[in-house]
């Protein structure tokens, strides 16, 4: 049974069973609610919430173990003679999950039953041969040991989606008979409602901590493996980045971080002048009409894909640059640059600090603004001195929003920078940043075997750490500078 079939039939079953359980507890009372100590509703709350919480965190629970456990018992089936030369378990992982996909699409498309799947021949020629006819393509490395354990992968997961089936739908009926079993006039469903209530919504406030979590020890475990087989001496204090796949790499991280920061300060260098000074005149200055029509056109930029940012810095900006600036002043004959992705990226950022600014600065109160006026100062006076430092809380967290994207960013500086690693202060000459390199080292069938590949697990968590410094150092300079008003 499908994930969102199964989901359906809970759902269901829970809202029959709110009315089954409002009916059951007016019933109790012959009518007369005012015997009950909790409103009907709440009774048919409490067999909604018991019938589908449990079922649903199950369900959500089994997806999350089950592909683990089967990974585990179906890699253990590879032993090491088993896998060919230049290959590694977790690459042949993968031709097993795209056999066992095949069987699926076999058995979907009625060709082929149960028993034909049991009884393939291990030919590989013969299993190829099927498995390309419902468009599945295996690597060069199959053996006879991997397409066996394809079909353990099949027949596991099977046997496992109908233990899931079986575990939701029990539990689901056996809270539903629990609930109803305890609808009694006396019973305080308002009371274990809302309880019930107050778990989820803690539950759900802690999926952003878990989540943080989760991403930091994945990237502190893969990056302890990675220092295991490289040291993490050169990783951090080498000034070369040379990856080569077999061996022979030198890791340095800092022309990464180099291009990284030189990019983003030249995107904050256009975005943060130009954010804040519209928002100011639309705060300020502007008319309603005018405001109407400029905030919404400013924020549109915010909806471009990135992708056409990288576009635009390829065919406009970076040649534009290169014909009426680096050639013409000597710094270099390439349209990729540090200053294309830092221009395209910085007209990217605006609308992020320009409408986030414009929000903080309409939230200072009224107030303050009419004290300023009545003791004589102009408007210009009271949003240097007035608006602006009671706001101030507001845009650096804009900025560090701001700045946190040009840290993150990908395609633009691709498309706009290119992929030279290296340290230099000339502005026109084509650079890189951490995230690019992240994608490059695990773009292709790559194992995380190699310093090569969990290369990029460290440079992550470098980017994570840094992030989080800055952050943590803005929050003193607020904190510091802040003007605080009763």
């Amino acid at each position: 049974m499908s994930i969102g079939l199964l989901s359906l039939i809970v759902i269901v079953l829970a809202v029959a069973g709110y009315f089954a359980g409002r009916r059951l507890a007016v019933s109790k009372v012959a009518g007369d609610i005012r015997k009950l100590h909790s409103l009907p509703s709440y009774y048919g709350q409490t067999v909604f919430l018991f019938t589908a919480v449990p079922a649903l965190l199950f369900l959500a629970a089994w997806l999350l173990i089950q592909p683990l456990l089967i990974e585990s018992r179906v890699s253990a089936m590879l032993n090491v003679a088993d896998v060919p030369d230049g290959s590694s378990v977790s690459l042949m992982m993968t031709d097993v999950r795209r056999i066992a996909n095949g069987i699926d699409l076999m058995l979907a498309k009625g060709g082929l039953n149960s028993a034909d799947i049991a009884a393939m021949r291990t030919d590989l020629t013969d299993v190829r041969g099927r498995l390309a006819e419902v468009g599945v393509a295996l690597g060069t490395n199959v053996t006879p040991a991997v397409f066996a354990a394809g079909k353990a992968y099949h027949d596991l997961s099977g046997t496992s989606r109908m233990m899931m089936t079986v575990g939701v739908l029990a539990l689901a009926l056996a809270g539903f008979v629990y609930a109803i079993s305890r609808i009694q006039p006396e019973f305080r469903a308002r009371n274990v409602t809302e309880a019930f209530v107050k778990v989820l919504l803690i539950g759900a406030s802690c999926i952003a901590i878990l989540t943080t979590v989760g991403i930091v020890l994945s990237l502190v475990f893969e990056t302890i493996s990675f220092f295991r087989i490289y040291p993490a001496k050169d990783f951090f204090l080498s000034l070369t980045w040379n990856p080569k796949f077999g061996g022979g790499s030198d890791l340095g991280i800092w022309p990464l971080i180099w291009g990284t920061l030189y990019i983003s300060f030249i995107a904050l260098l256009v975005s943060v002048p130009v954010g804040i000074f519209a928002a100011i005149f639309l705060a300020e200055y502007a008319s309603k009409k005018v405001r109407a029509v400029a905030k919404p056109l400013i924020e549109i930029l915010a909806g471009i894909p990135t992708i056409v940012y990288g576009l635009f810095a390829l065919i406009t900006v970076g040649p534009m640059l290169r014909d009426y600036f680096a050639q013409p002043m000597g710094f270099g004959s390439s349209s990729s640059s540090v200053m294309t992705a830092g221009v395209v990226m910085g007209l990217m950022l605006i609308p992020f600090v320009s409408s986030l600014s414009d929000d903080i600065i309409n939230a200072v109160p009224q107030s303050l603004r009419d004290g300023s006026y009545g003791l004589g100062a102009t408007q210009s006076e009271t949003i240097k001195q007035v608006i602006l430092p009671a706001a101030l809380p507001g845009i650096v967290g804009a900025v560090l929003l701001a700045a946190s994207r040009a840290i993150g960013e990908t395609m633009i500086v691709v498309m706009g920078a290119g992929a030279a690693a290296k340290m230099s202060l000339n502005p026109f000459e084509a650079m890189t940043t951490v995230t690019v390199k992240i994608v490059s080292q695990l773009t292709g069938d790559t194992e995380f075997a190699s310093p090569e590949t969990l290369v990029a697990f460290a440079l992550g968590l470098t980017l994570f750490v840094f992030t989080l410094g800055l952050n943590i150092l803005a929050l003193v300079i607020v904190r510091k500078y802040r003007e605080q008003y009763e």
